[in-house]
């Protein structure tokens, strides 16, 4: 994995949660517009589809993503082996598989969070990974448990089985995952946060690097997280809709680097972005949809979100949208 910084700091010290419908390439350009540090992780992928689908589409993405993690999902080891060589000859070097994700559509696929029920074949789904790669690391984000699972037991034995399998870097969203009863919007929010069995699990494997997920929603929590000892923190929902209270605070505050970037300058690129995206063929909303919260919580920041999504006002002011919100907004009260 590239390391960050003049000091060395991993990407991994802060990384942005793979989003189901969100984490899209268009939103990873514009989040990497505020941090040049931050991991960025791609949605979930079906391996299957990789292997069967269209390959070159689902992995599109622009050189500046990067330091960019794939995130795969699927149980068969044979078709994780050949999605993976695929996304390392593709330029990814991080590829996550998720054993996390509580959605009807991947139990279905026996895929996800219910594969925390089944350690031995999530190690083997690992160690297939892990043969075939050559630069490519291979790391897994999971729950603390499924269902009826007692975690306190459960989550050392899965822990176990997958560092046997050649795993050094796991991401833990410090949360149970409940397959029947709560659908995957309230588990991502219902089940109790038990932060505390997070870090004895990193007391109990000090050789893994250990990130945390789950309920962080400033630097100040993760700061937090990082002096109980965990190596890394992952935040998702709160980096989505103020990305930029913190994202473009992540380089200085947790890199160490100075300068940085400025709301006018992050416009001005995703103006030139979404005006190539357009002459491409692209839907002027695909990118904008991730853009409403970049002024959450300054004046004028519900104007801009009103008019960016708005499709019709998108169609007829063309990539010159961006300006007209901004305007609209009443310059978003003078930002720098």
């Amino acid at each position: 994995m590239e390391m960050a910084g003049s000091d060395r700091i991993p990407p991994y010290r802060f990384s942005v949660a793979p989003m189901m419908d969100w984490t899209d390439r268009h939103c990873r350009f514009f989040h990497r517009r505020m941090s040049r540090r931050a991991l960025l992780y791609t949605e979930m992928i079906s391996a299957r589809a990789l292997v069967h689908g269209d390959c070159d589409n689902l992995l599109l993405h622009h050189p500046e993503e990067h330091p960019l993690a794939l995130q795969l999902g699927g149980s068969d080891p044979g078709e994780l082996a050949l999605a993976a060589v695929k996304a390392e000859a593709k330029g990814y070097r991080e590829i996550n598989l998720n054993v996390g994700c509580p959605s009807d559509r991947v139990q279905g696929g026996c895929f996800g969070a219910i594969l925390m029920k089944s350690p031995d074949r999530t190690a083997e789904c690992l160690r297939a990974m892990t043969g075939v790669v050559s630069e490519a690391e291979i790391t897994v984000k999971c729950r603390l448990g499924v269902d009826e699972q007692e975690p306190e037991r459960t989550l050392p034995e899965f822990v176990e089985a997958i560092s046997r399998a050649g795993v050094r870097r796991l991401i833990i969203h410090a949360r149970m995952a409940y397959l029947d009863g709560l659908n995957p919007k309230q588990n991502r929010t219902v089940p109790p946060l038990n932060y505390d069995l997070v870090f004895r699990i990193k007391r109990a494997f000090p050789e893994l690097t250990i990130c945390i997920n789950g309920g962080i929603g400033s630097l100040a929590e993760a700061e937090r997280m990082r002096a109980s000892g965990m190596d890394g923190v992952m935040i998702g929902r709160a980096a989505y809709r103020s990305p930029a209270d913190l994202l473009m605070r992540v380089d200085r505050d947790v890199f160490g680097i100075p300068g940085g970037t400025t709301l006018n300058r992050v416009l001005m690129e995703m103006q030139s972005y979404i005006l190539a995206h357009v002459e491409a063929g692209g839907r002027i909303t695909a990118v904008t949809r991730h853009m409403l919260g970049l002024f959450t919580g300054r004046p004028g920041a519900r104007h801009w979100r009103r008019m960016l999504s708005d499709p019709a006002l998108n169609t007829s002011h063309g990539p010159g949208i961006l300006e007209v919100a901004f305007s609209m907004a009443g310059g978003a009260h003078s930002v720098s």
